[in-house]
């Protein structure tokens, strides 16, 4: 990855400009266009659930953002790696904490700077100022006030009180330990571990990796003064008491470091020297962790031992050991379930999240985000990239698990239920995901699909998805050698059915079938064996045949290459004269459904009239009530010409077709989508604020859903392939695994229904 360099005239103007000054600001979530509203929002609405929490406190989490308002807290005593700068220099890296918390777990914050050095007038701040939060997040105090603060602060309130510069690192980093020791082959009981550093991080470092199974004799903290050993006077204090060592003569890291399994950097800049790290044990684990600047170089750790594996705290080298994938979603797994505190129980769970999260496949968006071709469990892959959505999802859940088992959760909740809301807080494009993905689950994963390029490598890791989310039975066309290897490369943990076509012992039996199908259409048998072993006519065939549900392809062809085949094999459904394509775009909270888009080039009326069925029939599928609009650039006449005509006449034939369906046209686009053009002006019209929208042609519907998608911030879903006699989807060149899991799971809904 490419080192990203920051000057400090951009990071000033960054915080400086850009709107207003400074990165926070509150946005209402409830409507202030009315008087009425205004009462409801203050005086006199307000009072009533003032006089119900006054009865009972706990209501507080239901009429205000009790639960979800978090307070990020510093006296700026130790910010980032510059010291003891004062509360108020600390509100730039308050202020970020909180965009942190709302860009990767939708948690609100206040960031409050109390100026002040005395240990007990911070707790007397925070105290008092406590029930407005659900959460407190200490930041940025020194050790060894931080541990009293917090300590103290956990034994007075009922919210959880997290000291991120404690815990955070704490979890990353054991995540990350447990990743690499299993790459090493080594167990956390059978290593020595080295820390350099004594504060706050390196403390709750060594205790949570006690709780991972190292033992606590096999740990050997260095501060400034050297090995902190039993009868040490100089430097001590309780915490570090808890650490000593039996005296063996170790005085230094030097002495320390030898044969050591791994060293853990929380200290300062430069303090690990290559000599040192050349005596440490064989496949060394090095996490240099000091920031900006790591206790020894990455370049150089790995010049002098190619065989360790190495982490620091930056993001510009592999395994960065980053807060930002804790205490988000530690909060939110907490807040979620009312907890009265973070408990150890909690940070081991989200430390054993990110774990098993590593060893997960790595999102084309992840890979994107980051420059990179591919991520897997690797030396250089220990710990999840904080880009990846799937830390809310995994990390969140384990940790609500954890309170709720622990008695520290005031409310029970269904965890399967918890991780599609917490989906559904990542955007309307994961609701309907998750929506399409539940109906594809339903049918257990016992369909089977066929995937036409399997030797690709997006396919198999699609094929992988499938198997893991129960969506379907995967069946790859291709080569088994070349599948196979691929997969091991990939370190996925599944056995795919492959199915060579060129090998296979149906292919005569295909080749039979086809050409009887296709006989008076100009083929002959000679033809069809030759046909019948390409993918986009084997996998076909093999649904015609019953030995497959449905079939996908088109990553690696140009649609009409898979749709052509499909429809010789299959033709139209019953009743259904030409086939379509839809895309479902997700425009902020609403959705919409756009046809046709990629089949028909210049439909007539009466196919315009099946478009717009099969699509209304589709978005029924989808739990979405249709109201369909025919777009034209004329509204209800305004403007007689035959184009304007043949919409017309489609939307007349349409409610003869479907009168079920709320329908009505032609009419211009933002007619259609805007409900007050309609109420002030077009009154008559039954169509208000449409959601299923008919393009006249395949030119005009096709630079609608490209340009939304690319200039509007659209989400678009699809192709999703209607009309056709058997479940075929075609992918689209380019389309990314998470598409491809998609239409994946379209087919097994479409195969669903036709039963």
């Amino acid at each position: 990855m490419a080192k990203i360099n920051i000057t400090r005239e951009d990071a000033l103007e960054y915080h400086r400009l850009k709107g207003k000054p400074g990165k926070v600001a509150i946005v209402p979530t409830k409507p202030m266009d009315t008087q009425r509203d205004l009462s409801l929002a203050y005086s006199p609405g307000v009072a009533h659930p003032v006089l119900e929490i006054a009865k009972d406190s706990d209501l507080s989490y239901e009429y205000t953002s009790k639960g979800n308002l978090v307070a990020v807290i510093s006296n700026g005593t130790a910010i980032l790696g510059l010291g003891d700068r004062g509360a108020l220099a600390s509100k730039p890296v308050m202020e970020g904490k909180g965009v942190l918390f709302k860009k990767f777990a939708d948690i609100d914050v206040f960031d409050i700077e109390v100026n002040t050095h005395d240990p007990e007038e911070v707790i007397r701040v925070v105290a008092a100022i406590a029930p407005t939060f659900g959460g407190i997040n200490l930041e940025d105090i020194k050790a060894p006030e931080c541990f009293y603060i917090e300590e103290t602060l956990k034994e007075m309130l009922d919210i959880p009180v997290f000291h991120d510069d404690q815990h955070g690192t704490a979890i990353i980093s054991s995540a990350g330990l447990a990743s690499a020791l299993e790459l090493v082959g080594k167990k956390h009981d059978e290593i020595r571990m080295v820390i350099s550093g004594a504060g706050a991080s390196a403390i709750s470092c060594a205790e949570l990796a006690i709780r991972w199974g190292v033992k606590r004799e096999n740990i050997m903290l260095c501060d400034s003064k050297g090995v902190v050993y039993k009868g040490r006077t100089e430097g001590m204090n309780k915490y570090k008491e808890r650490l000593a060592v039996e005296d063996k003569g170790h005085r230094t890291l030097a002495d320390a470091i030898q044969g050591a399994d791994v060293f853990y950097g929380l200290s300062v800049a430069n303090v690990l020297t290559p000599e040192m790290v050349k005596t440490m044990a064989e496949r060394p684990i090095i996490f240099a962790m000091a920031n900006p600047d790591p206790e020894i170089r990455y370049e150089l750790a790995k010049e002098t031992r190619p065989d360790a594996i190495v982490a620091t705290g930056r993001s510009d080298y592999p395994n960065q050991v980053n807060n930002v994938l804790g205490f988000p979603f530690i909060f939110r797994g907490a807040l979620d379930v009312r907890a009265r505190a973070i408990n150890d129980e909690m940070k081991f769970a989200a430390s054993q999240a990110l774990y098993r999260l590593t060893k997960e496949d790595v999102p084309d968006s992840v890979l994107r985000a980051y420059g990179v071709e591919s991520l897997k469990f690797s030396d250089e892959y220990i710990i999840p990239k904080p880009l990846d959505p799937r830390v809310l999802l995994w990390e969140a859940p384990a940790v609500a698990q954890a309170a709720m088992e622990t008695g520290v959760a005031r409310r029970k909740i269904d965890l399967d239920e918890y991780r599609e809301q917490l989906a559904y807080r990542q955007g309307m494009g994961q609701r309907v995901r998750y929506f399409i993905m539940n109906k594809a689950r339903a049918s257990k994963g016992k369909k089977r699909l066929v995937f036409g390029e399997g030797e690709e490598t997006k396919i198999i890791r699609a094929a992988a998805q499938v198997v893991d989310e129960g969506i379907a039975h995967p069946i790859l066309l291709g080569r088994p050698e070349i599948i196979q290897e691929k997969v091991k490369l990939l370190n996925l943990h599944f056995t795919p059915e492959i199915i060579d076509p060129h090998r296979s012992e149906k292919q005569d039996k295909y080749a039979q079938a086809y050409y009887e199908l296709r006989q008076r259409k100009g083929l002959t048998l000679s033809q069809a064996r030759k046909r019948v072993i390409e993918p986009n006519v084997f996998g076909p065939m093999m649904v015609k045949m019953g030995d497959a549900d449905a079939f996908v392809s088109g990553l690696t062809y140009e649609y009409p290459e898979v749709i052509r085949p499909a429809l010789q094999i299959h033709h139209t459904a019953p009743g259904v004269t030409c086939a379509a394509g839809v895309y479902i775009m997700l425009v902020g909270e609403k959705t919409y459904l756009f046809t046709d888009a990629t089949v028909n080039i210049d439909p007539s009326p009466e196919d315009l009239s099946q478009i717009a069925c099969l699509a209304a029939n589709f978005a029924r599928q989808l739990e979405i009530e249709p109201r369909v609009a025919f777009l034209s650039f004329s509204n209800f006449g305004s403007t007689p010409h035959p184009l304007s005509q043949k919409v017309r006449k489609a939307v007349e034939l349409t409610k003869a077709r479907c009168p079920d369906f709320v329908v009505d046209g032609e009419m211009q686009a933002d007619t259609a989508v805007v409900a007050d053009i309609i109420e002030q002006r077009f009154p008559f019209s039954a169509v208000k604020d449409a959601n299923v929208l008919v393009f006249p042609s395949l030119e005009s519907a096709n630079i609608a859903y490209k340009l939304l998608a690319r200039l509007g911030n659209a989400k678009a879903i699809g192709p999703i392939l209607l009309g056709v006699g058997a479940p075929i989807h075609v992918l689209q060149t380019g389309d990314e695994v998470n598409d491809i899991v998609q239409v994946a799971a379209v087919a097994v809904m479409d195969a669903m229904s036709r039963k």
